[in-house]
């Protein structure tokens, strides 16, 4: 093999090539760490590295796993024994974990090579990618844009073709918004289908869970298969597929009653170039087969309070333990400003606050398996504003007040999905006059990743974005 042609595999296909030895796990990791030292300069996703620990994982030998000698980053949010993992923030930026979670033990059981961390903002809280200790990352398509978050690094990284597949987190949107900005395929499984463990049971009141972003759809359905399933500390688990996910992409998805809107989900106006992508993607899925008409759910609270609530409350205890294990209190020379903000606001908030938002958000749950009793797939936009210009959302600034209007704006349509608990992803099917990518995001009912991701293979030969690459690819 041409280690040239190394960007046009993914990560199926680089496994394969390891299996018939026509690479070898070395060749590849080389490979992925010259690509981050060419490329990441400009774009700044890779904030931790430790080739040494991959190459440890060659030396020592790889498991027979799917992905047996793929190079792979984590995200900066999730821990991996004996190497940094700073939460992006400036207090951990030494920080060295003592345990792995218990989906980065199941990337190394299925073969990945993990050569390095992609960038997060602080504790995951932004849609952008800009914290303080580590600085921007940049938009592998106009280096003066936002990635996206809270995966931001991951995306770029991925879009960028320094490797095919990178893990990921969505506790808002965090999966499917920097696909949509960087123009990769990321999937949001459904809650509680990949593990969060050990250190909790669930994420964020079950908002939050972990996969990856991916160049294609059979990527995200095999790591699927390779991290997915219950463990002890579960306190749920997802209903179990029917067949393996990789096997689903080879599979029809018959003809789809599919809902769709072009609006914000307050119904307000949205980009017209965006508006025009849906309508567009709408008119696609008609002459593919499958049934097509404007409708969406009418929701039955605002989900930005729902939100505030049950991620203000973790945010505090974050910054509890921290006081707690360094003795002080906590200051803008440990965290950022909206870490502290939240923090402090949470503490007005009640016990019964706290259990009213999981109220609201059963509520969500309800309205939205109400709506899907008349349809397999909802469309709508998954930002509704192209992606950010970086410094657009400050989470330094001692005035915040810019931030709730520009979420409102930028991405009101994602975190319904977190609250319901429903897989849904982000598919790059357009780009805008400017060339930056334009994600559409699908859902579906709760435990049918099967649907998405039919479907997603079905747009994949339509639509093959993996040809599209990023100017700073060429």
């Amino acid at each position: 093999m041409a280690l040239k042609e190394y960007g046009s595999y993914d990560a199926v296909g680089l496994a394969d090539l390891v299996r018939k030895k026509e690479v070898t796990p070395r060749e590849l990791l080389d490979e992925a760490i010259a690509r981050t030292e060419k490329l990441d300069p400009q774009i700044n996703a890779v904030v931790v590295k430790h080739y040494d620990y991959a190459e440890r994982q060659i030396d020592k030998g790889l498991p027979e796993g799917p992905f047996a000698g793929v190079p792979f980053l984590l995200k900066d949010l999730d821990l991996l024994e004996g190497t940094r993992t700073t939460f992006g923030a400036s207090l951990y930026k030494d920080e060295v974990a003592d345990h792995s979670s218990t989906l980065a033990l199941r990337c190394l059981n299925a073969g990945l090579t993990i050569f390095g961390k992609t960038s997060s903002p602080e504790f995951g809280l932004m849609p952008t990618t800009e914290p303080r200790l580590h600085g921007p990352t940049r938009n592998p398509w106009n280096l003066a844009h936002s990635a996206g978050g809270s995966s931001g690094g991951a995306a770029a990284a991925v879009a960028a073709r320094i490797l095919p597949v990178a893990h990921a987190s969505d506790g808002g949107g965090s999966i499917r918004i920097p696909a949509s900005a960087c123009g990769v395929f990321g999937l949001k499984p459904t809650r509680a289908r990949n593990p969060v463990g050990p250190d909790r049971g669930q994420g964020w009141a079950g908002l939050s869970c972990g996969h990856v972003v991916s160049i294609s759809v059979r990527d995200s359905a095999a790591m699927l298969d390779a991290l997915c399933g219950p463990e002890p500390t579960s306190p749920y688990h997802a209903p179990a597929p029917e067949r393996p996910f990789v096997e689903e992409v080879r599979r029809d998805p018959g003809r789809l009653r599919i809902a769709f809107t072009a609006k914000s989900p307050y119904g307000e106006a949205i980009d017209a170039e965006i508006s025009a992508a849906v309508h567009d993607t709408a008119s696609l899925l008609e002459k593919l087969g499958h049934h097509v008409e404007e409708r969406a759910p009418v929701l039955p609270l605002d989900p930005a309070e729902v939100m505030a609530t049950i991620v203000g409350a973790n945010t505090a205890l974050s910054v509890r333990l921290a006081e707690k294990r360094f003795g002080r209190p906590m200051t803008a020379e440990d965290f950022e400003i909206l870490t502290l903000v939240m923090a402090h606001n949470a503490q007005s908030t009640s016990a019964t606050d706290y259990v009213a938002a999981e109220l609201g958000a059963f509520r969500m749950s309800r309205a939205l398996a109400e709506f899907f009793a008349s349809c397999d797939v909802f469309l709508s936009p998954t930002l509704c504003t192209p992606p950010l210009r970086l410094g657009e959302l400050n989470s330094m600034a001692q005035d915040l007040s810019h931030i709730g209007p520009t979420l409102r704006r930028y991405m009101p349509g994602t975190s319904m999905f977190n609250m319901s608990g429903q897989p849904a992803m982000s598919v790059p099917l357009a780009w805008n006059s400017a060339g930056l990518p334009l994600g559409m995001m699908f859902a579906a009912r709760f435990g049918d990743e099967a649907t998405l991701l039919r479907l997603a293979a079905q747009l994949e030969q339509e639509r093959p974005w993996s040809a599209k690459l990023p100017p700073i690819c060429t």
